[in-house]
């Protein structure tokens, strides 16, 4: 043999050696510990299992001991002990079952070799080398094992098992007996199947439950965006407007004065550029804000998606336009009442708005959820800002099934947020909805006073 050879055979000598090491660490991890994997409750039968596994272990404990005992020559007391850790080992599988199997696979063992002392001692016949009540027992340690571990655990007891047995009937052998062994591993892998089977579909089931729940947020998640973008918008065309008026009056004053300093022009100048730049960036700003993927520009609320509006460049709606919005929405079979109190002052153009959008948000929410109820609305012009108040009666039919996204009050809530105010949204005892909110003129979270509007309806109707 040359050398060449030599090390060839060396190296492949060396790589055969390396294979089973791994082999033999990977069977050590995966059977080789005691870590606690309790079984858990069922979600309908609660602890029945648990209940159905201990009276069974019950069972094999008699059975088995009587059948060592009477049937295969054991004493009586060696016989206990082997049947206590047989039906043991079932208990103990509800809470370790890979430490459970070894208990119950050494009880085999034990349990075998002590009955075929007895053949050769020229016992009864004898089923051998797995008892019937042995047998029941280390199919449901089986069977919880492979509820519970992975799947090629639950392969590598099987075939454990299937090993041990042929080594004790076929290799080892005995006198006068009643073979069990192919039974029992066909038993055994039918077993480990429906145990990895149910194991699945339970995985399948808690994974379904997780993508619901991250589909629900991440629904959630895309209404806020979409809510921020048109709210990003709207605020855009208000801020627009004052940055435009700003830079036209900054060109136009050097024409009012006589004789104009130059000074004077340069200040102007740069009033009138930096309000440019800062329109500029604030439209560049808004193009990002409003893009689902800035780096293609593709917008978040284009047509066709939710959000967006037929008119985005109409003006913004006030509280001076609440009237047609009102009409609109009797126009569409809502009964609605209006109440305003408070001197009206001045607000800002985004608390404006967002009153606006609350409102119009939260009849809409009644025409879809609450069909045949009437609503009031009630706004409250308070020195500190302004309050908005919507409430309905209870439906008098049920409300069909709404194809929105169902996150409305997720709108209401990022305004009201954006402008530091409060927002309450609740059931009312007898079955109606009232949406509550206060806005602060000046976009600082005030608490708002004590307010004496009724916030209720009475039988009549009105308020």
């Amino acid at each position: 043999m040359s050398r060449v050879d030599r090390v060839m055979r060396r190296g492949s000598g060396q790589q055969d050696t390396g294979r089973v090491q791994r082999l033999l660490g990977v069977l050590h991890d995966d059977l080789w510990t005691w870590r606690a994997d309790p079984l858990p409750p069922s979600v309908w039968l609660r602890w029945l299992p648990h209940g159905v596994v201990c009276l069974a272990a019950l069972g094999v404990l008699l059975g088995d001991a009587a059948q060592l005992g009477d049937n295969g020559g054991v004493d009586s007391g060696f016989a206990f002990v082997i049947a206590l850790v047989q039906a043991g080992a079932m208990v103990f599988a509800l809470r370790r079952p890979v430490a459970a199997w070894w208990m119950s696979l050494a009880a085999m063992l034990v349990g075998a070799f002590a009955v075929r002392a007895e053949m050769v001692a020229g016992g009864e016949k004898f089923t051998w080398p797995w008892t019937a009540a042995g047998l029941i027992g280390h199919l449901l340690v089986v069977l919880l094992l492979a509820l519970r571990v992975r799947t090629r655990v639950t392969v590598e007891v099987l075939a454990l098992t299937a090993l041990a047995t042929y080594v004790l009937q076929g290799a080892v052998g005995g006198l006068n007996y009643q073979p069990t062994g192919q039974l029992a591993v066909i038993l055994f892998a039918v077993v480990a199947v429906l145990g990895t089977a149910l194991r699945g579909r339970r995985e399948a089931r808690a994974e379904l439950v997780q993508q619901t729940s991250l589909t629900a947020e991440e629904r959630a998640r895309r209404t806020v965006l979409e809510e921020r973008s048109r709210i990003a918008r709207e605020l855009h065309d208000v801020v627009a407007h004052h940055m435009s008026v700003i830079s036209i009056q900054a060109q136009v004053a050097p024409h009012l004065v006589k004789d104009p300093p130059d000074e004077l022009k340069e200040n102007l100048a740069g009033i009138r550029e930096n309000a440019l730049e800062a329109l500029t960036e604030l439209r560049r700003v808004l193009g990002v804000l409003r893009s689902e993927h800035p780096e293609t520009g593709e917008p978040l609320d284009a047509p066709g998606k939710p959000g967006t509006d037929a008119a985005p460049h109409a003006p913004q709606p006030t509280l001076d336009r609440i009237d047609a919005l009102v009409d609109n929405t009797r126009a569409a079979g809502l009964t609605v009442t209006v109440e305003i109190s408070g001197r009206r002052r001045p607000l800002p153009p985004g608390v404006e708005l967002s009153a606006y959008r609350i409102v119009q948000e939260a009849l809409s929410n009644v025409l879809r959820h609450a069909p045949g109820a009437r609503a009031w609305v009630h706004l409250t012009h308070l020195p500190t800002g302004v309050r908005v108040e919507v409430v309905n009666s209870p439906p008098v039919r049920q409300a069909p099934p709404s194809q929105g996204a169902g996150h409305g009050l997720l709108g209401m809530r990022e305004r009201v947020a954006m402008l530091g105010g409060t927002l309450t949204a609740h059931s009312l005892p007898d079955g109606g909805y009232q949406v509550s909110a206060f806005l602060p003129a000046d976009g600082t979270d005030h608490p708002p006073p004590d307010d004496p509007s009724i916030h209720y309806y009475p039988e009549d109707g009105s308020r």
